[in-house]
């Protein structure tokens, strides 16, 4: 089963920079992308299963390389629950302000639609970004690297 885990870390890597870089170029250009929210939703999936293998691994008597390993491998999970509560909030902030959403006119509900997805494009892509820094120490004290 260590192997999986070494395919999955690596593939943790590669859609999580992929996700992060897709939603931060998106969101520099102002254009929400329903395609990020697809590639953010398996880098999270990769995330949780690697992060369970690599539980089972522990579990099974396997000694983790290094005890930064195992902090540097569970950050990842924490990092995608923070972020998305994160994410919950600033939509909420964003729509705080508004009295009544569908009484606003309907350009006025799009671009308030547009803010609230932009602000949390934003969020999860530095969220990815961050479990991509996180994934690279945890390959590394694992000895991937």
């Amino acid at each position: 089963m260590s192997g999986v885990h070494e395919i999955l870390a690596v593939a943790v890597l590669v859609t999580n920079l992929l996700a992060g870089g897709w939603g931060g170029i998106a969101w520099l250009r102002r254009e929400p992308s329903i395609a990020f929210w697809y590639l953010l939703r398996v880098a999270q999936a990769v995330v949780v299963v690697q992060v369970m293998i690599g539980l089972l691994l522990l579990g099974g008597g396997r000694s983790a390389p290094d005890a930064l390993h195992v902090v540097y491998g569970i950050a990842p999970l924490v990092v995608a629950l923070v972020t998305e509560a994160m994410r919950v909030g600033a939509g909420q902030r964003e729509l705080s302000g508004v009295g009544d959403f569908e009484a606003l006119e309907r350009h006025e509900q799009a671009v308030l639609a547009r803010r609230v997805v932009r602000r949390e494009m934003g969020i999860m892509a530095v969220g990815a970004l961050l479990i991509v820094t996180l994934a690279l120490r945890a390959a590394g004290t694992g000895g991937l690297f």
